[in-house]
């Protein structure tokens, strides 16, 4: 039983003490990603459609770099600043996934890092 630390540079670096994800046997925990610029660390954005397909265009450079994808996600966390974007969060989704969908669970929260609107972070087979 091993864990390997993932990095890549096609996601935002860490801005803290983490990881972009670990990888233990077959499941990767992703950290918690929010819609920066990989290369400038900006928010790409203040539209939340943006910030959206930012925050899984991450994701998917993580999830790739630990061999896996979008596709084998188990679980999600959605955190949003105004739920009142949930339904955006849901039409990025149903683009993004076949059914069955990942679980999920959303949670409002009054602040994200670097005025983010969204942050997500995830749990992915590795097949």
């Amino acid at each position: 039983m091993t864990k390997e630390y993932i990095h890549t540079d096609k996601a935002p670096a860490a801005i803290g003490a983490y990881s972009q994800a670990v990888k233990f046997e077959n499941i990767v925990y992703l950290s918690g990603q929010i819609p920066l610029d990989p290369i400038k660390m900006t928010l790409i954005s203040e539209n939340i459609d943006d910030q959206i397909k930012q925050v899984f265009i991450n994701l998917s450079s993580v999830l790739e770099a630990s061999g896996s994808s979008l596709k084998n996600i188990l679980k999600l966390n959605v955190y949003l600043t105004n739920l009142e974007n949930f339904s955006k969060v849901n039409e990025h989704m149903d683009k993004i996934f076949d059914k069955p969908y990942p679980a999920r669970a959303a949670i409002g929260i009054n602040e994200l890092p670097k005025g983010a609107l969204i942050e997500i972070d995830a749990i992915a087979v590795v097949k």
